[in-house]
């Protein structure tokens, strides 16, 4: 493809929107001066991980004391910096860091205390802890903020209706808002209802309902809803086949990771990409080095792993950041689990990323140190974090449109990312 699928006037109205699945019905154009290749991924790790035993403090004594049957042994870690290590389940994922893509924010997360999965999800969405009655995503405001940066009066790079999606049934709250975004579940079955190789009866009423309309605006719309999926088909999605060494687990995560990886490299104009991963609420039977947290890592680490390998020269130019809505307990419970806790762990993998570094002020585990004498203390308010890699992938210098009450600037960036052009 070469990006022949543009939208051309602005926004467009969809009327008449129950005659196309939602995620056709989001036709949006802006006109950008950004660097379309900088592209970011977000993952979000739905459950509440338990960034204790993922990024693991194994020099904190009180570590062990606190989870004397679920705490990974010292001589079990793999080590990153001489105090914390990785969960071997995780053993993917150590080349990255080793070879400077990956860097890991500790003690992060959102400031607001909650410790509902339903409000903090909402928070962390949306970008703004604490306020419910906010409207759209962070991301989708973060691409609001950079088509009002980057207006031109000349010819300018234009959006493509893949500017924004989700590998997911509906449109995520991250995304949701005035920039038009596109869920898909499965490459392969992105159709109007019957439409496949040979249209169906039904496929051909709805694209010549919209093409004899005496709307211009539905017309217009609905040709080019319909171009979109003529679009993506014509990449053969089908037929498409991961890099050597980029073994994706069959699973729904490695699938989701799988697929964003496809739609980025078929240049439909892919800017911004959002996928969530279940299971991370381990109330009971937890584990340590083996059981249901162990399970959960394992396919984490090597979906994200195989997508970094398929992307290949590629991956210099993606940003992928992975947050979870609160940790756990510092101390388990009796049934071998973990409960709602307060700070976690985010990765921040990428060509531009300042790998093989933990950054972040570490609170401590001792007694008076935790948070609510229960919990590992926050000190990295996770809007710092997206608010970098906002400034570095869509080129957004107000970053208080975007995360509003956060007072960022770059003046307090943790610096996980290059400003120049990606390291090898």
């Amino acid at each position: 493809m070469n990006r022949r699928f543009f939208l051309h006037n602005g926004a467009l109205a969809v009327a008449g929107t129950a005659a196309l699945p939602n995620f056709l019905l989001r036709s949006v154009l802006a006109q950008s001066a950004g660097n379309p290749k900088r592209r970011l991924v977000v993952v979000f790790q739905r459950g509440a991980a338990d960034g204790l035993n993922i990024v693991v403090p194994y020099q904190e004594k009180n570590y062990y004391k606190l989870r004397p049957t679920i705490a990974i042994p010292q001589n079990r870690v793999l080590d990153l910096d001489g105090f914390f290590g990785l969960h071997p389940a995780l053993a993917e994922l150590k080349p990255l860091y080793a070879q400077g893509h990956l860097a890991i924010v500790h003690a992060c997360g959102s400031p607001d205390a909650t410790r509902s999965h339903f409000d903090a999800q909402d928070y962390m969405e949306s970008g703004t802890p604490g306020v419910k009655s906010t409207q759209d995503g962070w991301l989708n405001r973060a691409l609001q903020a950079e088509d009002q940066e980057h207006r031109c009066d000349g010819p300018c790079q234009t959006h493509t209706v893949f500017r924004a999606l989700a590998l997911n049934p509906d449109v995520p709250r991250t995304l949701a808002g005035k920039v038009p975004a596109i869920a898909l579940s499965n490459v392969n079955s992105f159709a109007v209802a019957g439409q496949g190789p040979n249209l169906s009866p039904t496929a051909v009423a709805f694209e010549a309902m919209y093409a004899n309309s005496s709307d211009l605006v539905f017309r217009r719309a609905g040709d080019e809803a319909f171009e979109a999926v003529k679009m993506l088909r014509a990449t053969h999605p089908a037929q498409y086949r991961p890099a050597p060494g980029a073994n994706y687990p069959n699973t729904e995560f490695g699938n989701n990771m799988r697929q964003i990886a496809q739609l980025l490299k078929a240049n439909l104009g892919v800017e911004t990409a959002f996928t969530d991963v279940k299971g991370w609420d381990t109330h009971q039977a937890q584990g340590g080095i083996d059981g249901q947290l162990a399970g959960r890592l394992g396919d984490f680490a090597a979906s994200i792993a195989a997508f970094w390998r398929d992307m290949g020269d590629e991956a210099g130019n993606i940003a992928l950041v992975t947050m979870s809505e609160f940790g756990r307990t510092a101390h388990e419970n009796g049934t071998g689990g973990t409960d709602h806790g307060h700070a976690n762990a985010m990765f921040v993998l990428g060509g531009r990323v300042k790998g093989g570094k933990v950054y972040g002020r570490w609170p401590g585990l001792d007694d008076g140190q935790l948070y609510q004498n229960r919990d590992l203390a926050l000190t990295t308010d996770f809007r710092q974090v997206l608010g970098e890699l906002i400034a570095q992938t869509l080129d957004v210098e107000n970053l208080g449109t975007v995360f509003p009450g956060a007072q960022l600037d770059r003046a307090g960036f943790l610096n996980l990312a290059w400003s120049g052009a990606a390291e090898a």
